[in-house]
């Protein structure tokens, strides 16, 4: 009984085992074909004429310039005294993360691209143009650049702030308009911080005069054991609803540049 048991298991492993390498067989001819792998390949080739050649330098050019644009957009732009303004709201409001980062960072951005856009516009017509053209060389249109976010600049800078970089660099009998771009830009670095911090003081008086009363009153009242940011958080932001604050604030802020 146990040998004949063993001969018919045995049969029937043998029949399974066939069946499995048919279908094995028979998927591996269906199956699909791999895709190959691709591949890049970067390199550098000889030029082989004046305009390939100019092409590359150019390319090299806007890849260096797109490198330090994030610089160019904090330190050479209104955006420093935008952000700051907008971060000093938010605190003087006692809101932790509302407007989130991103908000205040992209407003500043669209703010930026608004008071600049003359500064740009010009640029463009009397230095990219007229370099593409092929009018301008490097150092002309370079110099040509300078000069309106030199002019802007200057605007917004104080002349005490110029003069401390200015004898410092030993050039303080250069007129502001021929000063370097390595005084200009850090006097009006400084210049920016100081007016973004004098415009957040500003802000934060009306605020503080809501914490002040709200703590009295709750003091007259003996409820000592309530915090007074409880009571001021709803009436700071519905003095600021009532007041319209981001239209001010904005406008504010815009026509600070004005010149």
């Amino acid at each position: 009984m146990n040998a004949r048991l063993f001969h018919m298991l045995r049969g029937h492993w043998l029949i399974l085992g066939l069946l499995l390498l048919m279908g094995g067989n028979i998927l591996a001819q269906t199956a699909p074909t791999a895709i190959p792998p691709v591949r890049f390949n970067f390199g550098v080739e000889q030029g082989q004429s004046p305009k390939d050649v100019d092409v590359a330098i150019k390319v090299l050019i806007t890849i260096t310039l797109l490198s330090i644009a994030p610089s160019i957009i904090l330190l050479m732009t209104c955006f420093t005294r935008i952000v700051i303004v907008l971060s000093f709201v938010r605190s003087a409001l006692s809101l932790q993360g509302t407007p989130a980062n991103q908000i205040l960072i992209g407003l500043s951005l669209f703010m930026t691209y608004f008071i600049m856009e003359p500064v740009w516009s010009k640029i463009n017509t009397t230095a990219l143009q007229p370099y593409m053209a092929g009018t301008l060389n490097n150092d002309e249109a370079l110099a040509a650049a300078s000069a309106p976010i030199r002019s802007f600049m200057l605007a917004q800078t104080r002349f005490k702030d110029l003069e401390l970089f200015a004898s410092l660099a030993k050039s303080s009998d250069i007129r502001a308009d021929d000063m370097p771009l390595k005084v200009v830009i850090p006097s009006f670095i400084i210049s920016e911080l100081r007016t973004a911090f004098q415009m957040g003081f500003l802000l934060f008086i009306p605020f503080i005069l809501i914490d002040l009363v709200v703590a009295a009153v709750l003091m007259s009242l003996g409820m000592m054991m309530m915090p007074p940011a409880t009571i001021a958080l709803p009436l700071k932001l519905l003095l600021f609803v009532l007041v319209d604050g981001w239209n001010l604030i904005t406008k504010s802020l815009i026509l600070s540049f004005a010149t």
